[in-house]
């Protein structure tokens, strides 16, 4: 499980550490792909051909799941940490989240997001100040 908040610095060619402690996690290979909320997603392989699985699951008809899709399936790509426990961002995925030379990583379970900092400061000023009722809404979810 992915769980803490980390900050970092991408380097000039576009690589980033993962923290020593869930590396493991990531081994032999990881998948980073575009995320939602304007950030990116690594899986671990096994929970990533989940996600595909799900994905692939649903119906070709609907525009939304073949967005959806899109979005996830053809900007993913294969990745390696090196020796160092770096992986590479490419150009396009570091446009796509709009990553500047500082960022966070966030342990949410299945995944590691990445985000730029600053839009990482903004989304949990504005969630912290919504969880009351975010709370609320999960309830009924049984939460």
């Amino acid at each position: 499980m992915f769980i803490g908040e980390y900050s970092y610095t991408i380097d000039p060619k576009g690589r980033v550490a993962i923290p020593s402690k869930l590396r493991k996690q990531l081994l032999p290979n990881a998948v980073l792909t575009r995320g939602l909320d304007n950030c990116l997603f690594i899986f671990s392989s096994k929970d990533w051909q989940q996600m595909a699985e799900k994905i692939k699951s649903l119906p070709l008809s609907q525009a939304n799941s073949r967005a959806f899709a899109r979005l996830m399936l053809a900007g993913a790509m294969d990745v390696k940490l090196d020796n160092q426990g770096r992986i590479l961002i490419p150009d396009y995925l570091r446009k796509y989240a709009g990553l500047g030379k500082k960022i966070v990583l966030a342990g949410v379970y299945n995944r590691l997001e990445v985000w730029d900092q600053k839009e990482w400061e903004k989304y949990k000023q504005k969630t912290e100040k919504e969880s009351g009722s975010i709370a609320e809404k999960l309830g009924d979810l049984g939460i």
